[in-house]
């Protein structure tokens, strides 16, 4: 064996790197979910109170097609494995938070999807502190 082939460094994704890839894969197929659902709410297909555009009230308006843009577009970026794919999701979940947290007179209480925007970003930061200490490690 030579001198080069001996010190070869191999570069092999860690199993907390894989799972942090099939988790954001999770987490973009859910943002899809809710951008479709979205995008249902706009169009009007859905037959119920308050559930096409037309006539939805203002904030409404605003928040349903700021949320149906840019959930496809966090999805998009969550799958590629993009950088900005999370910060995409972010502003998403940020928008959401604040709409049912901040305003439940106007948009509703939906402690399911705080909680759930909540469980997501946690798990986002564990998986980023315990690849950032593997790594840390590995250089030692």
């Amino acid at each position: 064996m030579s001198e080069v082939t001996s010190r070869r460094v191999v570069l092999q994704p860690s199993a907390a790197e894989i799972i942090f890839a099939w988790f954001q894969r999770v987490v973009a197929g859910y943002c899809l979910l809710f951008g479709i659902l979205y995008w249902i709410r706009l169009i009007g297909f859905y037959p119920g109170p308050l559930w096409r555009f037309d006539l939805m009230p203002v904030h409404w308006q605003v928040a349903a097609v700021m949320l149906a843009v840019f959930f496809p577009f966090a999805a998009a970026g969550l799958w590629m494995l993009a950088s900005w794919g999370p910060v995409i999701w972010f502003i998403c979940a940020a928008t959401e938070i604040v709409m049912y947290a901040g305003f439940p007179n106007l948009f509703g209480h939906r402690l399911l999807i705080i909680a759930s925007h909540a469980a997501v970003a946690l798990l986002y930061i564990v998986f980023r502190v315990v690849i950032w200490l593997q790594k840390r490690q590995a250089r030692r």
